[in-house]
């Protein structure tokens, strides 16, 4: 188990490091930064400790923090969707109870995985993006900004999901 933990570490800190050194300084449309780091949390297996999830969350999103300057907001963000990633996940398959041994986000169907991946990643980015403005004045923008760069970056997740995310029978 810590072996999974160590790998899924330096996972978290590669994503962290493409995050901080190439994508924060892509801004396409002079709107949208996209933000793959939150692909750890659909990686992450369920099976692990729920705590595990939680903690590499935090010090990933702080190495996101630390590197553009934004005081925790992205820390906070990742914690908040790595806690609630298995009730998100809960109501998008209908049923209580799935064996986490053998869940893999490849078993779902294209809807749920959609579903799933936009779901996390528009809260993902509503809570930052409120959190880096941090007014209701701007709460339009604040929606606006979130939408966009949750479909692109969703769109970039799912192709990382579908390209480098094996099967469990395979």
């Amino acid at each position: 188990m810590n072996n999974y933990i160590l790998k899924y570490s330096l996972f978290a800190f590669l994503l962290g490091l493409i995050q901080v050194l190439v994508l924060n300084n892509v801004l396409l449309f002079g709107y949208i930064n996209p933000l793959i780091y939150v692909l750890f949390i659909f990686i992450f297996p369920l099976s692990n400790n729920k705590y595990s999830v939680l903690i590499i969350s935090f010090f990933l999103g702080l190495l996101i923090d630390f590197f553009s300057s934004s005081g925790g907001s992205n820390a906070a963000a990742l914690v908040f969707i790595a806690y609630i990633r298995l009730p998100v996940l809960h109501i998008i398959q209908n049923n209580i109870e799935f064996d986490y041994l053998l869940f893999n986000i490849k078993k779902l169907n294209m809807i749920q995985i959609i579903i799933y991946i936009l779901t996390l990643v528009f809260i993902h980015h509503f809570i930052l993006f409120f959190l880096e403005y941090y007014t209701l004045k701007s709460f339009g923008h604040i929606l606006l900004k979130a939408f966009y760069t949750s479909l692109f970056s969703s769109i970039v997740i799912g192709l990382a999901i579908s390209l480098f995310v094996k099967d469990i029978n395979d």
